[in-house]
């Protein structure tokens, strides 16, 4: 009992100073689950869009701004309807918001570029 009482000593104040360091740098972990890296992968390439996109964007008065900041980084990827495992460019389906999606995107994730290749408003 009296190791568990030492250990418990150490560890809780070890984990507080831990938790507050890390938290001031910014750092999470949340970034290592799947739809977390295919968000994190895809914001880092230089986007380009179909016609259909295109299409879609200027009928529900879209831009590429709204598109990759609240669609793509706030969305959630559809891993069932997506194909992760594709060859050479993985396509993903993306819904946004989480909770009663209004949007829908598809897009392929190649090495240096991902392409838009649709928009669907749901609602």
């Amino acid at each position: 009992m009296k190791k568990l009482k030492f250990y418990a000593i150490g560890f809780v104040p070890g984990l507080l100073i831990v938790f507050f360091i890390l938290n001031k740098k910014g750092a999470s972990c949340s970034g290592y689950l799947p739809n977390s890296r295919v968000i994190a992968e895809s914001l880092s390439k230089e986007f380009k869009y179909s016609e259909e996109a295109k299409n879609a964007m200027t009928t529900y008065k879209i831009d590429e701004k709204f598109i990759k900041d609240s669609i793509i980084t706030n969305g959630k990827v559809d891993f069932d309807r997506s194909h992760a495992q594709k060859k050479p460019c993985p396509d993903y389906l993306i819904t946004y918001p989480e909770k009663n999606p209004s949007y829908e995107i598809t897009f392929e994730k190649c090495e240096e570029t991902v392409t838009v290749n649709g928009l669907k408003k749901l609602k």
